[in-house]
């Protein structure tokens, strides 16, 4: 097998991946919008929750349309490479440069609108504090919502236990907080040291971002490496390709 002949395998190899890997988001994403009336249900009783966080329910959307392009690209590197397509390589070559423009764009978009994204944030933690001091204990969704995040993330409340100050929960229970606040100890108080170390949730994912972030620039870098050696790879197919045609 020469040169060529390992490009083009390595071409079917890698774009079958992306192809599979496409149709496998593309499900998720169908599975997210179907599934999105129980969540708008869910937020239907929480009072004061931001309007732009239903933008955040659109990620079936986003979903979507990632696996709609991963399946496209997969399919047209795969097959590009497979038949030695000069159309379907270059299309292949214009969509990979389209993306990987889009995403410099995008996390120069990021970097820009920090603070906003920082506001939206506050916006967020205000509606959720409210939501427990006013529906956690009494109401058995708003609490079992809570129960699994903390349980998963090990957290307690949005910024810390005294989220739970004046709850239902907190009146019933003679002024005492969940238990996931103190797993070693029992009742949960203010006096109680292992509530007052208990991470809020929002603070444990900002912390899990903070310490994983040379993890996901990492990520980012080595998509951005894989998209440029796609590029070189397809415009050197598409070169022979022309070249053993003429």
């Amino acid at each position: 097998m020469g040169c060529f002949g390992f490009l083009k395998a390595m071409m079917i190899a890698f774009n079958g991946i992306i192809f599979l890997a496409g149709i496998t988001i593309l499900g998720v994403g169908i599975w997210v919008k179907v599934d999105t009336g129980s969540i708008f249900n869910f937020l239907g009783k929480i009072n004061d929750v931001p309007p732009e966080i239903n933008q955040v329910l659109n990620v079936g959307y986003l979903l979507i349309a990632i696996g709609v392009l991963l399946v496209v690209i997969g399919f047209l590197g795969c097959c590009g490479a497979m038949r030695e397509s000069k159309c379907m390589l270059l299309l292949f070559f214009m969509i990979v440069l389209l993306v990987f423009i889009a995403e410099v764009a995008g996390a120069v978009v990021i970097l820009v609108f920090r603070p906003v994204a920082d506001a939206l944030f506050e916006k967020v933690g205000t509606a959720a504090v409210k939501n427990i001091q006013k529906d956690y204990g009494n109401n058995a969704d708003v609490t079992g919502l809570w129960n699994t995040t903390m349980d998963a993330l090990k957290c307690c409340g949005f910024y810390n236990y005294t989220d739970f100050t004046g709850s239902p929960y907190y009146t019933k229970h003679n002024n005492t907080y969940p238990p996931r606040c103190c797993p070693t100890n029992s009742p949960c108080n203010s006096t109680v040291a292992d509530a007052k170390s208990a991470d809020g949730c929002f603070t444990k994912i900002k912390k899990l971002i903070d310490n994983n972030t040379v993890v996901i620039v990492g990520v980012a870098l080595g998509i951005a490496a894989l998209e440029i050696c796609a590029m070189i790879v397809s415009m050197m197919l598409y070169c022979r390709v022309k070249s053993t045609m003429a």
